[in-house]
C-alpha cells in the first residue's frame, strides 16, 4: 500500500470575512481600509475603562443574510461572549466573539471537484466578532508597531465541518466562500487586503479510521494559492513524522510563502483558554421573525441558481455560463447588455474572450471597465448585422476603450464597415475574375479551395471594405458566366 492510500486527509476551514460595513462592529468610527494609522479609533477601540460597545445592526443583518445563503440556522437569540486573551495589538485585553450561542448553525456548502462531480461540506456555525489591530515588525529595526485601526473591524467567522479531504477541495471550498460573500455584498473578498482569510486545521488519520487525530492549525492564510500549499506541505509533513514513529504535536502554524513551509507559531489553544464567558456590556441579539423574512427578500440570485438560470434561459453551455456567474458585477454587466435586444451568445462570447482579456491586461474591474453596456451592445449589433468583420470588431473595441463614441461612428472613423452594396461590389468581381482565367478553370475542373484565393483579391481590391460572405456568394454567382 502506497504512502497516500494509507493515510486520509482531514480537514476544517475557519474563513474570517471582514464585512462591507461603515462603522466598526461595536463603536461609531469609520472601518476604512488604508487610513493614516491608529486615525480610525476611539477610546473604545483603545480599551478605555468605562466604555460601552454598542453592536453594529450590519454586522447583525449581514450574519443572517450570509447564513441563509449557506442553508444554515438562524438562531433568534444569540449571545455575545468575551474571549479573553492577551496580545499588543487587542488592548482591552479580550475580543467580543460569540461562543457558545452563535448567530447561524448547522449549514452547508456545496463545491465542484474537480471530475465535475460535487460535495458538500457541512458548516458548524457562523458567529459574529471583532477583529484585533495589527501588528507591524517590519518599519523599525528594533520595535514592534502597532496599528489600531483595524482593531474592532466587524468579522464573520465561517467555521466548516472537518469533510474538507484534500488540499485542492479546501481552494475550491474559499472559492465558493468568496464567490457568495461578494454576490451577498457582505465582503469585498480583496484577500491582499485580509478582507477574507482564513485559518486550516489539518490532520490525518489511517484510512478507516473514525477517530480524529491529533491535529495542527495554520494561521491566516491570505490567498487560495497559499491555502492549497500550505495544506499539500502539512499533510507530508505530519506523514513523515507519523511514518518515522513520531507523534503529531498539536500547535499553531504559519505558512512561510519564500520557504514554501509551515514554522511553529504557539502552542494550539483550546476553547478553555480563552475563559469565554458571556460579555456582560451587550444584550442577546434577537433576530425576529419579521427581520429574518426581510433579509431573506435582500438576498440577491446566487452563483448556482445564476448558472443554471442561464444554461436554460439562454442556452448557454456550462463553461459560459459558470465564466459569467462567477462574479456578480460580470453577471450584471451581461445582463445589462442583453437588455439592448443582442443574442445572448455573442454577448457571451465577447465578453469572455475580449471583455475579460482587457480587464486582464489593464488589472480593472468590470465595474471599471470603460465600454458601457449599451456601447458594446452596439459594437455586438454592428457585428451581427455583419457591418464589420470578426477581426475588426476586437480593433474597434480597442478604440472605444479611448472615447464615449457609439460603435457605428468609432467603425465609421476607422473605415471598419463593410461594404455589403452589389453595385460597389460586382466590378470588383469580375475584374478578378478576368485578371485570373487559370485559376476560375480550376476552380470550375473542381478546385473548389481556389474560393478563398478569389475572396482574398476582392478584400484586396475593395481595401479590406467588402463583405466576405457577400464577396463568397457574388463570385460563386459570377463565376457560372464562364462555365
Amino acid at each position: 500500500m502506497s504512502v497516500d492510500t494509507q493515510f486520509e486527509t482531514v480537514i476544517g476551514l475557519e474563513v474570517h470575512a471582514q464585512l462591507l460595513s461603515e462603522s466598526k462592529a461595536f463603536a461609531p468610527v469609520s472601518n476604512r481600509f488604508g487610513s493614516a494609522p491608529n486615525t480610525n479609533v476611539t477610546p473604545l477601540c483603545l480599551g478605555h475603562p468605562g466604555t460601552l460597545p454598542v453592536p453594529n445592526e450590519n454586522l447583525i443583518r449581514y450574519a443572517v443574510r450570509l447564513g441563509l445563503a449557506t442553508h444554515c440556522k438562524i438562531a433568534q437569540k444569540s449571545i455575545f461572549a468575551r474571549k479573553n486573551y492577551f496580545y499588543p495589538d487587542m488592548p482591552k485585553g479580550y475580543q467580543i466573539s460569540q461562543f457558545e450561542t452563535p448567530i447561524c448553525y448547522h449549514g452547508h456548502l456545496d463545491i465542484e471537484l474537480e471530475d465535475g462531480s460535487t460535495k458538500r461540506i457541512g458548516l458548524t456555525r457562523i458567529h459574529m466578532e471583532e477583529d484585533a489591530g495589527k501588528s507591524i515588525h517590519d518599519q523599525d529595526p528594533h520595535n514592534t508597531l502597532i496599528d489600531l485601526n483595524r482593531a474592532g473591524t466587524p468579522l464573520l467567522e465561517i467555521v466548516s465541518e472537518p469533510d474538507i479531504r484534500s488540499p485542492k477541495e479546501a481552494g475550491a471550498y474559499m472559492r465558493k466562500i468568496w464567490q457568495i460573500v461578494r454576490y451577498l455584498g457582505v465582503c469585498d473578498g480583496n484577500m491582499e487586503e485580509g478582507s477574507l482569510r482564513c485559518d486550516a486545521n489539518v490532520s490525518i488519520r489511517p484510512v478507516g479510521q473514525e477517530k480524529l487525530s491529533t491535529r495542527t492549525e495554520i494561521k491566516n492564510l491570505n490567498s487560495f494559492r497559499h491555502v492549497e500549499r500550505a495544506l499539500a506541505y502539512e499533510v507530508e509533513r505530519q506523514k513523515e513524522v507519523v511514518l518515522s514513529g513520531g507523534d503529531v504535536i498539536q500547535q499553531t502554524l504559519l505558512w512561510d510563502p519564500v520557504e514554501l513551509k509551515t514554522r511553529q507559531m504557539r502552542s494550539k489553544e483550546e476553547a478553555h483558554d480563552y475563559r469565554y464567558f458571556p460579555e456582560p456590556d451587550i444584550p442577546p441579539v434577537i433576530v425576529t421573525d419579521e427581520m429574518l423574512e426581510e433579509i431573506r427578500l435582500e438576498i440577491p440570485e446566487l452563483p448556482e441558481e445564476r448558472r443554471q438560470r442561464y444554461m436554460t434561459e439562454f442556452e448557454l453551455s456550462e463553461i459560459d455560463a459558470s465564466a459569467l456567474t462567477e462574479d456578480r458585477p460580470l453577471a450584471d454587466y451581461f445582463e445589462a447588455v442583453l437588455e439592448h435586444g443582442v443574442r445572448a451568445k455573442a454577448v457571451a462570447n465577447i465578453i469572455i474572450t475580449e471583455v475579460r482579456r482587457i480587464m486582464n491586461e489593464r488589472e480593472i474591474s468590470i465595474t471599471e471597465f470603460p465600454v458601457t453596456a449599451g456601447r458594446l451592445a452596439g459594437l455586438i449589433a454592428l457585428r451581427e448585422e455583419d457591418k464589420i468583420s470578426s477581426s475588426a470588431m476586437q480593433s474597434l473595441l480597442d478604440a472605444m476603450l479611448e472615447n464615449e463614441k457609439d460603435a457605428e461612428t468609432v467603425a465609421k472613423e476607422l473605415n471598419l464597415i463593410q461594404v455589403s452594396d452589389s453595385g460597389f461590389l460586382e466590378p470588383i468581381v469580375d475584374q478578378v475574375l478576368r485578371d485570373n482565367p487559370d485559376e476560375v478553370q480550376k476552380y470550375i475542373g473542381g478546385k473548389q479551395g481556389l474560393i478563398g484565393f478569389f475572396i482574398g483579391q476582392i478584400m484586396k481590391q475593395s481595401q479590406g471594405k467588402a463583405n466576405p460572405g457577400m464577396v463568397r456568394e457574388l463570385v460563386q454567382e459570377r463565376i457560372k458566366n464562364y462555365e
